[in-house]
Formats: structure tokens, C-alpha cells, sequence
């Protein structure tokens, strides 16, 4: 892997950079900004080694720095969780010019940044995404959230970070599933808005699909798919932070996707369950005379090379669509969902006629394919 750093600009209802590259621990003061005194460092209990290294860099910098350990994925995210991390912020008396240092994968930047967006009406947070996933969809973009019974993401608010650091370093070890799964995401990107992203991926698909044995001779080929990933993502947030449009399109399979995880109470990882979305969102289309069958089978073909499911058991019709009419791209009982008329041309369908869903169930559904998605669990 070269040793380049780049830098992506967001702007939204403030402008940051995301930064891309390795060792970048030094660009975290900057980012904090001068103001601020306090850092609470959220992470997850399985990095509790890199927390204290970058706690004790924090420290001879001349912050004062806090450690807040919370569950891992997506038990992180729910109210009993922010209100422990209130609780911390409140006994060490911090206030508006302090901040938030999330540091783990995507369920820890969503909480992380809700925490910050929710303390004294909104405080600085800055995000260092350890996943493939948290690189380039969870720190991109000022989405926060938490999950509740009804639904992933229920609860939340937009509110930019400062600064992102994506340390490529970290997915060195990152272990294969983790990593497949987050090509889910990737995938999505280059199906909505760069095609040269699925070209990069069918070409290294066999290398991607055996990550991390495959990691010293891919840097530099992951280097490029989170950094094209990452710069759809700021385009796309830059013109519309707050989904009123444009953002929409960064659901693309995520309707369905989002179903699978509420069904399958969050067992599935998220890059699976939007990989199976994306499926269904594509034969849907296709239904519905707006997409040609070679795209269709383009993504099943990319997505399968790398390992990702494309099917789901086919007795839960009933439970998904209830949990897409909870989506919050629905608009009072009418369906939203995001499809594409070809490749990096994506348009919302609105309330599809029932019978163009149930088909394009089918067309995703069936039995034998359900034990193999268990490596995504």
C-alpha cells in the first residue's frame, strides 16, 4: 500500500474532510479544533487497545481524555447506551466546546455521533472508522441514530462531524466477513453513481472475496474503491445533508436491506442485508419495465463474486413488508423505494403495485440459499 494521504471535502451545514491514508493519528488535534479541552472517546470493548492509544496521544497533546466502552454492532444502539455516555459527559462537566471521538465500526460512529448531537443541543464529534463498512457509509455524511423495537434507525438526527480519519491500517485485520460485507456498500455506490467501481471489483473479485490473506497485494485497489466510495457520499450529502432529494439515492437497496435486519433482529450484517436489497430493488425495477435483465444479472453476478448473499428464505413476506411500511422513506402508507434505470441513473418508484413486490420476492426468495448466508450472522 503507498503512503498517501487524501483528503475529500464535505460540505454540508459545515465543510470537513474526510481523510484517507495510514498513520493518521496526527491529523486528529487539528480536527478537534483548539476550543476544545475534553474528548470523550467512545468505542466498542474489542478495541480497548487502540482507545488507550489514542486516549494517551489525546493526553500529551494537552486534551483531557475519557474512555466510554459500549456493546459491539448493533447492540450499541439504543437509548440505555447514550443515556450511560450522558451520564459520563454530564459528572465530567462537559460542555459546548468539547467533543466526541468515536473510534470503531459503523453501530459506533451512529451512536457516537447521536450522543454528540443530542449533548447541550450538539457538540463536536470527530470519527475514526475501523470497517470497511463505517469508512465509507456509517462516518460519511452526519447520519446519526440509534435502533428501536419497531425499526433500525428510528431515532436520530443530522449532525456533521468535524473530520473523519479512515485509516486503511485497520482493515488489515479485519476479519473476511466484516470486510465482504462492507463491499455491500461499495458495490451500492458504484451501481448508483460510478460505474468504474464494479468494474475494480469484478476485476479483484477472487482477491476481495479472500481479504485478509489478500491484504498486501490489494492496498492499493481498496485504497481506490473507499476513496471513489467516499467522494459519491460527499457529493451527494454536499448537494442535500438532510435526504430532501438527491440523498435518497444512497438507500439504493437499503429498504429491503433494512427489513432483513429488523426480521432477522440485527443478526445480519448490514452490508449482507443491503446486498440481498439490492437484489430485490433491481428485479423489482425490472418488473416493472425499467430495467434491462443484463443490469439485473450484473447484480447478482458482482455481488455473488465476492461472496455477498443474493437470496432470502421465502416465508417472511408478511414481517419485511411490515417493516418496510415503518421505512422513513415511506410516506404515510405509500412504498418509497430507490431503483435504477441503468447504471448511475437511480429514480424513486412510488408505491409499486403490491403484486410487482411479492414478484420480485420470489425472485429473491427461496430455501437452500438460507444456511449459506449464515457466515453473515
Amino acid at each position: 500500500m503507498t503512503n498517501k494521504i487524501s483528503r475529500i471535502t464535505v460540505n454540508a451545514e459545515r465543510t470537513y474532510d474526510t481523510v484517507i491514508g495510514t498513520n493518521l493519528l496526527g491529523e486528529l488535534p487539528a480536527m478537534l479544533g483548539e476550543s476544545v479541552k475534553k474528548v470523550l472517546i467512545v468505542h466498542p470493548e474489542a478495541l480497548e487497545a487502540s482507545a488507550q492509544a489514542v486516549r494517551e496521544d489525546l493526553l500529551a497533546q494537552g486534551f483531557e481524555a475519557l474512555l466510554a466502552v459500549i456493546p459491539d454492532a448493533e447492540e450499541a444502539k439504543n437509548i440505555q447506551v447514550v443515556a450511560f455516555a450522558w451520564q459520563i459527559l454530564g459528572q465530567s462537566d462537559f460542555t459546548r466546546s468539547d467533543a466526541i471521538v468515536s473510534l470503531g465500526g459503523g453501530s459506533t460512529t451512529d451512536v457516537a455521533g447521536f450522543i454528540a448531537a443530542t449533548w447541550l443541543r450538539g457538540i463536536k464529534v470527530v470519527h475514526i472508522p475501523t470497517t470497511l463498512l463505517a469508512m465509507v457509509d456509517a462516518a460519511v455524511g452526519g447520519k446519526t441514530g440509534i435502533n428501536t423495537a419497531e425499526g433500525k434507525n428510528l431515532v436520530g438526527s443530522f449532525h456533521s462531524p468535524s473530520g473523519v480519519l479512515c485509516d486503511l491500517a485497520s482493515l488489515e485485520s479485519l476479519p473476511k466477513w466484516d470486510f465482504v460485507a462492507g463491499l455491500g456498500e461499495i458495490i451500492k455506490t458504484g451501481f448508483i453513481a460510478d460505474p468504474v467501481i464494479l468494474d475494480i471489483v469484478e476485476e479483484h473479485a477472487e482477491q476481495l472475496r479472500n481479504w485478509p490473506d489478500s491484504a498486501p497485494e490489494l492496498g492499493d485497489v481498496v485504497r481506490e474503491l473507499v476513496e471513489r466510495s467516499v467522494a459519491v457520499k460527499a457529493r451527494v450529502v454536499s448537494a442535500d445533508l438532510k435526504e430532501a432529494d438527491l440523498r435518497e439515492i444512497l438507500n439504493y437497496g437499503h429498504t429491503f436491506g433494512h427489513a432483513i435486519e429488523l426480521v432477522e433482529r440485527y443478526s445480519w450484517r448490514h452490508g449482507a442485508a443491503v446486498s440481498v436489497g439490492m437484489v430485490f430493488v433491481a428485479e423489482l425495477a425490472r418488473l416493472a419495465g425499467k430495467l434491462d435483465d443484463a443490469t439485473v444479472e450484473r447484480t447478482r453476478s458482482i455481488l455473488q463474486s465476492v461472496g455477498l448473499p443474493v437470496t432470502y428464505r421465502g416465508d417472511r413476506w408478511e414481517q419485511l413488508l411490515q417493516a418496510m411500511r415503518r421505512d422513513k422513506k415511506s410516506r404515510g402508507d405509500m412504498l418509497r423505494f430507490v431503483i435504477l434505470e441503468e447504471i448511475g441513473k437511480p429514480v424513486r418508484l412510488e408505491g409499486p403495485d403490491p403484486m410487482l413486490l411479492v414478484s420480485a420476492y420470489a425472485e429473491v426468495s427461496g430455501e437452500a440459499p438460507v444456511k449459506s448466508n449464515k457466515v453473515f450472522l
